[in-house]
């Protein structure tokens, strides 16, 4: 499936992205701003600060719940009809990076990789699906990563980054089941950006073949194109940038 041409006709009216201020993030709230969507709520532990008067910010922490529900009720009497979390981590804040042996695994860098990339975004999920309407289509994605596959794992390592993406991949997949049975509109994925020109991927672009490093703003238009061809039967799936299915 080729999804890039459709955006952004198919823009909602209104759209979260939780983990507004990173690379890919900041790039898709600008995105939708851009392309006329009338509100845009943009999440980040600081809030951030946005020229567009279509960018509303909120701050949230995602090892905070309670900072989760108050950002989700704060969305109640204008819920968004696409959410997408565009949070996650690759390098800790104290510079571990992904282990390539099963050697260098830390209890403690693996319950904080869990906690920002599975954990947190099934919060989220909590709080902002009981906003999705059941009788029109909404959007949940979460970015996910093609290395959170199972079935495509040529090369082992990064054994906590792997583990919290195909976790999350998991989660999707019930949420996706779960939603199905009461809104048969809604489409709950998972998107795998490709490697984009940001912080998180910074520490290992030396050596990338030509053609393989995407700009934020061309990764955010990419992804929106692709969200905005999904339908229900592809919920519960991972999509790649192009629209391509990531295998389980």
């Amino acid at each position: 499936m080729s999804a890039i041409g459709k955006w952004p006709d198919s823009a909602p009216r209104r759209a979260a992205v939780f983990g507004a201020t990173g690379g890919i993030g900041r790039a898709l709230c600008e995105e939708l701003a851009r392309s006329g969507c009338e509100r845009v709520y943009a999440g980040s532990r600081s809030a951030g600060d946005w020229t567009s008067e279509a960018i509303t910010p909120f701050a949230f922490d995602l090892k905070d719940e309670a900072s989760i529900a108050a950002a989700a009720g704060e969305m109640r009497e204008n819920p968004p009809e696409w959410v997408i979390v565009a949070s996650g981590v690759l390098t800790l804040a104290d510079g571990t990076g992904p282990e390539r042996t099963y050697k260098r695994l830390s209890a403690e860098a693996m319950a904080d990789v869990l906690a920002l990339n599975t954990i947190g975004p099934a919060l989220i999920a909590k709080h902002v699906l009981p906003l999705m309407p059941r009788s029109e289509r909404f959007v949940f994605a979460a970015l996910s990563a093609r290395v959170g596959s199972i079935s495509d794992n040529g090369l082992g390592g990064w054994h906590s980054y792997r583990a919290s993406k195909a976790a999350l991949n998991m989660l999707l997949k019930n949420f996706a089941l779960e939603m199905g049975r009461t809104h048969q509109h809604g489409v709950v994925v998972g998107l795998h950006p490709g490697t984009v020109d940001s912080a998180l991927s910074r520490p290992f672009q030396k050596g990338l073949p030509g053609g393989q490093l995407t700009e934020p703003g061309r990764a955010a238009e990419n992804l929106l194109g692709v969200l905005g061809a999904l339908g229900p039967t592809d919920s519960g799936k991972v999509f790649d940038f192009a629209g391509v299915e990531v295998p389980a």
